[in-house]
């Protein structure tokens, strides 16, 4: 987990204290500590919680524990959440707008879109309640004027998804400075994600079809 937030901080997908990482124990789960910047993490920082969202030990965490106790409780297939404030996510999320179909590679978060989730304060149950409706049968979502949540069955996975989608969201963006892509309709994209069903997985992007 401290290699994963240093990770994210030196792809810039984090910057100070900003993001925050769970990951899925036996019977509990750990999430990086409350405003402590990624360069200051150690192992023994991270904070042990069960899944009625009380600390098991030592530590604060994360004011955002809530959503990934709710993930981790309702993804059993999940084993790691992301959640960065990166760049061009957290641009298009202030747009709420969902990422649509513009390029095949959208199928790596498990779907023909990327939801965005409706504004919700952070730390809050309503963001997290808003967070797993966005990720139905899918492996990330925008967290409306917020930032983006990405799944894995573990951390690697987690990581991999979130640069992917973070790139995802710049090749948007940079494409809406020219005009409206033209955006791959439903049937173009089932059969990429019925190729997408074993794509990757040495690449630990892990996607699945749900959609």
């Amino acid at each position: 987990m401290v290699a994963g937030a240093r990770a994210l901080s030196a792809q810039g997908l984090n910057r100070g204290s900003s993001g925050n990482i769970g990951v899925r124990l036996a019977t509990s789960f750990l999430v990086t500590p409350s405003g402590v910047p990624a360069e200051e993490l150690v192992a023994n920082a991270m904070v042990e919680m069960d899944f009625s969202g009380s600390v098991l030990g030592a530590g604060r965490p994360s004011s955002e524990w809530r959503f990934h106790r709710d993930i981790l409780q309702a993804r059993p297939e999940i084993g790691a959440v992301v959640h960065t404030h990166s760049r061009y996510a957290s641009a298009l999320a202030c747009l709420q707008r969902d990422i649509p179909a513009f390029h095949y590679m959208i199928a790596v978060a498990g779907g023909d879109t990327i939801r965005c989730a409706p504004y919700a304060l952070f730390g809050t149950q309503e963001l997290s309640d808003l967070a797993l409706h966005a990720l139905h049968q899918r492996k990330a979502c925008l967290l409306g004027n917020h930032g983006l949540i990405a799944l894995g069955s573990d951390l690697g996975a987690a990581l991999a998804l979130a640069i992917e989608v973070e790139e995802l969201c710049a090749q948007y963006w940079s494409a809406l400075q020219i005009g409206e892509p033209t955006i791959l309709n439903g049937g173009q994209m089932r059969e990429v994600l019925e190729k997408f069903k074993g794509y990757g997985r040495n690449a630990r992007l892990d996607p699945e079809d749900k959609a």
